[in-house]
């Protein structure tokens, strides 16, 4: 599949204060905020799907968003979850998903980088084409990542793809 995501991050940092500030006395408890990327990145990803029955379905994935860098940031995602058909018309198949797993970043251009426990829902479309092809067309996910810091970091995107049916 390909995809492009809006990474929420640019690697500056604004310092926002949650106690005790005011324009005549700055002084008080600050946390650093990550300033949103307006540079989505590009990349590519893997997914496989197992139905075990009609309502019984299992999904993982892997992406790779290593294009359109800004500044060498870059993230790779591995997920796993339930997947539910929600609604079936002609060829198509119309799916929700709720994936957990990790992401890596890059931060900055000298590579720092982390692991990050990462939440994500969203669905799409599966179109058959014929017995053993299906294009995926389009498959929306919205991450969280609970633990960033003393952040939370929100990325969201869009994939496109290909499946071949094994089995």
């Amino acid at each position: 599949m390909a995809s492009i995501f809006q990474p929420d991050f640019a690697e500056g940092w604004k310092f926002v204060c949650t106690s005790s500030c005011t324009s005549a006395s700055p002084s008080g408890l600050y946390y650093p905020v990550a300033e949103s990327s307006n540079q989505p990145l590009l990349g590519v990803g893997a997914y496989v799907d197992v139905k075990f029955s009609r309502w019984v379905q299992l999904e993982a994935e892997g992406r790779w968003l290593r294009f359109n860098q800004y500044d060498n940031i870059h993230q790779d995602n591995y997920l796993i979850g339930p997947r539910v058909p929600v609604y079936h018309f002609w060829r198509s198949s119309v799916y929700a998903k709720a994936l957990v797993g990790a992401s890596k970043m890059t931060l900055d251009p000298v590579g720092d980088n982390g692991t990050f426990t990462t939440i994500a829902f969203g669905g799409g479309m599966d179109i058959k084409m014929t017995k053993r092809l299906s294009l995926r067309l389009p498959d929306l996910e919205y991450h969280y990542w609970p633990s960033w810091g003393n952040s939370t970091l929100s990325p969201y995107g869009a994939s496109v793809g290909i499946g071949y049916k094994i089995f």
